[in-house]
């Protein structure tokens, strides 16, 4: 999953972003550029609450935090509020995304979406589902 968010959803929505952190629950690690996160003022590298991927554009100082639903849960509202305040010195404005591989899988977790964050099925790429009204695929506040 997380391959197809960084082959797939990062090259048609994240405006040239790059990728500072891939982990999953197995290995919270597998990829991190540690300085760069500290740069943006993202919060204590070493915390449990890590989202999968982390990407960050330049071009718009926008930090994406992507969940990839088969190695942990959906953004829910608890989530985004868990993460909201960890990321609340981040000098970049903060994209919340959960990624799903296919439209069933989504389903079951459809209730528990956050509002003010992003859905993206990795089995149509091309569509984002957005879950609010005033805005499309931008930061919040």
């Amino acid at each position: 999953m997380q391959k197809q968010i960084i082959e797939e959803f990062l090259p048609r929505y994240g405006y040239g972003a790059e990728v500072l952190y891939i982990g999953d629950t197995s290995d919270k690690y597998l990829f991190i550029q540690k300085e760069r996160l500290l740069q943006l003022r993202f919060f204590e590298i070493g915390h449990e609450e890590l989202p999968d991927i982390i990407a960050y554009s330049k071009e718009k100082n926008w930090l994406y935090l992507i969940e990839a639903v088969h190695s942990s849960g959906a953004i829910d509202e608890i989530r985004l509020m868990q993460l909201a305040s960890l990321t609340k010195q981040c000098t970049a404005d903060i994209i919340y995304v959960t990624a799903f591989l296919n439209r069933k899988t989504f389903r079951k977790f459809i209730q528990d979406i956050a509002w003010e964050t992003e859905v993206w099925i990795a089995d149509s790429p091309d569509h984002l589902i957005h879950f609010n009204g005033d805005k499309f695929l931008g930061p919040y506040g």
